[in-house]
């Protein structure tokens, strides 16, 4: 769209430390965890130190031969560094595909065959317990982020090789190579363009500069996998934001974190803010400074918007919302404030960025698009993908004269705000919107962490749910808040740590489905 495009140079990920370092070169980054490409430096490190790392780690590469076009797969232990690779491998000309730690080896190695013969970053846990051996003989090159291994070329190895500079690659090159969530299978390889990237940028960027002053910290909790984490970091560190990378979301270990560092505006996944929850209780107050808190991955429940909200004690304080997709990027967003309550309509997302996104509703049947007749969410941005590497005839099938077709269902009101109502795969007969009934149990069962509405054996809708210490399910009250909905069979409750996840923490709901149906055994 025409406001996405206006002067755009790309995001630029090689030089981007650089020149966040040029204007704020004393500002920092306040780490919970140690980075493996660079243990010795601390927690607490300056844009400048950063700056000098990816170059380093760009030099260190491009003596391996490294160079513009090649794909450099990065799957190794969770961390920041990610990140940082990703910046190193741009910044030598070359591709970055981020796979996420949490990906099988199988997995993997069924991606390492899609990209065909890249390098690959990993380090000695990922060899030695969860890759298969035939990776060495699905990549041109092994490096290692840390650790040692036979056949394999540590960065360690590699210290104090001549520095290179940059390179600088044309906007519609591709700039980077994520993977969309898998939770319907294999995870596509999403291949993102630096112009692309610029496009997703800039409504996000407006949004931050206008909620929160230049000397606010910025935390984020966000896989470094993920596409918005190339987004979240370059706002953070080009406006000139304190930024907290957070590994973990243990409210322990962030409650302290954020009682010395109170963040002005946070960024996270939906099931992290809902973690977050006990937090609101905490009496050092460790969220009482936020101004905004925004989360963008995946459907968030009003009784957990309202909990952080009362948790801040800010004037003018909200909670945004933003509806998108890996491959689009965000799309339409909304916010909330304290006067909408707890039980406000979660299915409304909110309404796209004027200039730079649009979205229409397609009838499935030729019938007006209504709530009780949802329609085909389709959407249009530059920050669109160019294609899935190896897949391209994929993604063909979603694209409509421009239009992408998201998988969702939904309708727009009369005032133009989109409300989403299922997944296409999740719709259930019956049901009018699994995400809408879980919104209410949510809000009527405190101690629930966690409810997922799926199809059982039989095709009745069935909640998993998981409470907060895994408590016994209240009988009585489940009976009660259920009353009023549609049909739903009893209710199952697991552990949440047994919930297939994604690396954004989205729960997958067809192998929950597989899961259930194949009972105790499965």
């Amino acid at each position: 769209m025409f406001l996405q495009r206006i002067g755009s140079k790309g995001i630029r990920l090689g030089t981007l430390f650089d020149r966040a370092a040029a204007r704020h070169p004393a500002n920092f980054v306040i780490l919970d965890h140690d980075l493996d490409i660079a243990p010795g430096l601390g927690r607490r490190v300056t844009l400048t130190e950063l700056a000098e790392l990816v170059d380093d780690i760009a030099s260190r590469l491009w003596s391996v031969k490294v160079r513009p076009g090649d794909h450099v797969v990065v799957h190794k232990s969770d961390g920041f560094d990610i990140s940082l690779l990703a910046c190193a491998v741009a910044r030598t000309g070359a591709v970055p595909v981020l796979l996420s730690p949490k990906l099988d080896g199988a997995t993997v190695a069924e991606l390492l065959r899609r990209v065909g013969q890249p390098f690959l970053v990993t380090d000695q846990d990922k060899l030695e317990h969860h890759l298969p051996g035939e990776v060495f003989d699905l990549s041109r090159r092994v490096l290692l982020a840390s650790g040692e291994h036979e056949g394999a070329t540590s960065f360690a190895s590699l210290a104090g090789v001549e520095r290179v500079p940059a390179v600088s690659m044309p906007i519609d090159h591709p700039t980077l190579i994520t993977h969309t969530s898998g939770t319907t299978g294999t995870p596509k390889l999403a291949v993102h363009t630096g112009m692309s990237f610029q496009a997703r940028y800039r409504p996000q960027a407006t949004v931050v500069r206008t909620a929160v002053g230049r000397s606010e910290p910025i935390a984020v909790h966000v896989s470094f996998v993920h596409s918005r984490m190339f987004t979240a970091m370059p706002i953070s560190i080009l406006q000139g934001h304190p930024l907290i990378v957070l590994r973990d979301d243990d409210p322990r270990t962030v409650g302290d974190l954020f009682t010395q560092i109170p963040p002005g505006f946070i960024e996270a996944h939906p099931n992290t803010f809902l973690r977050w929850e006990e937090l609101a209780g905490d009496p050092r107050g460790p969220l009482a400074n936020v101004k905004y808190f925004s989360s963008t991955f995946d459907a968030i429940h009003p009784r957990t918007v309202n909990t952080m909200l009362k948790a801040s004690r800010r004037k003018g304080r909200r909670f945004a919302q933003a509806y998108g997709q890996s491959e689009v990027g965000p799309i339409a967003a909304r916010t909330y404030s304290l006067k909408d309550g707890a039980d406000f309509n979660g299915r409304c997302v909110g309404v796209p960025f004027p200039g730079m996104t649009g979205v229409r509703v397609v009838s499935r049947n030729g019938a007006p698009v209504s709530k009780e007749n949802p329609g085909f969410i389709e959407v249009r941005s530059d920050g669109r993908i160019v294609t899935y590497l190896g897949e391209h005839q994929r993604w063909q099938k979603q694209v409509n004269d421009g239009w992408w077709r998201m998988g969702d269902l939904g309708y727009r009101t009369r005032f133009g705000c989109l409300h989403l109502l299922d997944r296409e795969v999740d719709e259930i007969p019956g049901v009018q919107s699994t995400l809408e009934i879980e919104d209410k149990l949510f809000t009527r069962l405190p101690e629930l962490v966690e409810v997922i509405i799926i199809p059982g054996p039989d095709g009745r809708a069935v909640p998993v749910v998981c409470t907060r210490d895994d408590v016994s399910l209240d009988e009585l009250a489940w009976k009660t808040a259920v009353v009023d909905l549609p049909a739903l069979g009893d209710p199952v409750q697991w552990r949440l740590e047994d919930l297939p996840q994604t690396a954004t923490t989205k729960i997958k709901r067809l192998e929950l489905a597989r899961l259930l149906s194949a009972g105790p055994a499965g």
